[in-house]
């Protein structure tokens, strides 16, 4: 197929774009390079393989690139509560506006599938399903939540709402949450944990790959749906996940700290079933995550955090 992935050079459209061409598809990709990423650079030989270097933003480019396309993957995004306070208007472009005017661009032949976040739920003491309410608590939940409704009103689209993702990319990000943990356990060998009770969901990078192939090649029976996109292992506290964390870095000291609020007040257990009834499952464990990543930090260590962050 013939496939457009806008923001393609990010975290997660760097794996993906390399394991579509791996399955011979061909692959667009439009990214304005926002954090001068070099992640692509392995799959520039791949003659399937086009980078355009543009913003969604641009109306008149956008049209030109989604009637080309069989499938589009919006995964351009300005991503998190931080960088989403630091310009609401962009975030607001980028993040709702963008998935209305590809929308509004495709047939009822092309195929959309979107990615939201679990960001959505908020805080719940009940056990959440794709039935469960939205109670954003950030701009950025917000702009997935009204993004996602548009498209799914649509009847033309699919919307894959994913747990905090972890595991390596091409183009890292260490601002996520397992991600960062690993990191400063190793190079600070110290956790203090705001709201260590909190409970979030979470994911391996190369199985949200496999949830977006697996929505490519089932398209016709999951439209116009929502899917919880998580690994059902893993609804763990932040305390639990340090825990986790420790049996691989047995030298870790994890401190509570229950004197302050974390920013992120995110706090729920996930219901994967409606994704895994359809014969999809997660095969990366956390465990699998966390080994991979202290492997991964070995050889970047010497970095600063921020070059590996969407802040």
């Amino acid at each position: 197929m013939n496939i457009l992935i806008t923001g393609g050079a990010g975290y997660i459209g760097s794996v993906l774009t390399g394991k579509l061409l791996q399955d011979n598809h061909k692959v667009t990709v439009l990214d304005n390079l926002l954090y001068n990423q070099l992640s692509l650079l392995s799959v520039c030989h791949n003659k399937n393989f086009e980078l355009i270097q543009g913003d969604v933003r641009d109306i008149a480019l956008l049209e030109k690139l989604v009637i080309k396309n069989d499938v589009i993957i919006p995964l351009a995004a300005i991503v998190g509560m931080p960088a989403c306070k630091t310009n609401p208007q962009m975030a607001i472009d980028v993040n709702l506006k963008q998935i209305e005017n590809i929308a509004k661009l495709v047939s009822t032949d092309q195929r959309i599938i979107m990615p939201n976040t679990n960001s959505q739920y908020g805080s719940s003491t009940s056990i959440i399903t794709e039935d469960s309410p939205f109670k954003p608590l950030s701009l950025y939940a917000k702009t997935k939540c009204d993004a996602e409704k548009y498209l799914l009103d649509s009847e033309n689209g699919i919307a894959l709402r994913l747990a905090t993702v972890f595991g390596l990319s091409p183009r890292m990000r260490m601002d996520l949450l397992v991600n960062d943990l690993v990191y400063k356990s190793l190079t600070d060998g110290c956790l203090v944990l705001f709201e260590s009770h909190f409970i979030r969901n979470y994911i391996h990078i190369h199985d949200v790959v496999k949830a977006f192939i697996f929505m490519i090649n089932n398209y016709e029976k999951c439209k116009g749906n929502a899917y919880n996109v998580g690994l059902s292992s893993a609804n763990l506290s932040k305390f639990q996940l340090a825990e986790r964390i420790k049996q691989h870095i047995p030298e870790l000291v994890i401190i509570k700290e229950e004197f302050k609020k974390d920013l992120d007040q995110r706090n729920y257990i996930v219901s994967n079933d409606k994704l895994e009834s359809l014969g999809w499952k997660a095969e990366y464990s956390l465990e699998d995550g966390i080994k991979e990543l202290i492997k991964g930090y070995k050889m970047i260590v010497k970095f600063k955090n921020k070059d590996f962050t969407n802040l």
